[in-house]
């Protein structure tokens, strides 16, 4: 089956690594994995990046159970580890066992409204797509059918911007 990515979802992760890169950095030491790279970053831009990492740790390990990846959650805490050294930033860290992690006071900071924001948005994208492809039998997509895919995809989407999933009925 095809999927068809959102393309808002993929312009914020270009977003994200573009200003990555364009943040001035330099490399360091040896650390395992290779070297150690350094971030000249604001207060306000570490704040970002804070979110930026949050956010990246729940979208790849929120749903994995026990089955984290702990690579992800190490980077989670190094990052979150440097607000140590930061003065205004108590209220965003907390240490459990040793390890520094995001407070419960940055998790009910609104990150979460943000992610549900992400996550509703792209259940619906997905949703129409869904019903669109399932309306044309589930064709492949070619240059030929692609305007219409989008075309009902787009009277989908007007559907659940007016009314939810309020009209939507399953047949058992």
């Amino acid at each position: 089956m095809i999927k068809w990515y959102n393309i808002p979802a993929v312009a914020d992760i270009i977003l994200i690594y573009t200003i990555l890169y364009l943040i001035p950095m330099r490399r360091t030491g040896e650390k395992e994995g290779g070297g150690v790279i350094h971030f000249d970053l604001s207060n306000k831009e570490f704040r970002r990046l804070l979110d930026l990492v949050y956010i990246g740790n729940w979208v790849l390990n929120s749903t994995r159970g026990e089955d984290r990846i702990p690579d992800y959650d190490e980077v989670e805490s190094a990052v979150f580890a440097q607000c140590l050294q930061e003065s205004g930033m108590e209220e965003l860290y907390a240490i459990d066992g040793g390890t520094v992690l995001p407070s419960t006071a940055f998790e009910e900071g609104g990150i979460h409204e943000a992610i549900m924001d992400y996550e509703d948005s792209v259940f619906f994208d997905i949703l129409a797509e869904e019903l669109a492809r399932r309306d044309m039998d589930f064709a492949p997509v070619t240059e030929a059918n692609y305007r219409e895919l989008t075309e009902r995809m787009e009277e989908y989407l007007e559907e659940f911007d007016e009314n939810g999933v309020d009209n939507l009925v399953l047949d058992k």
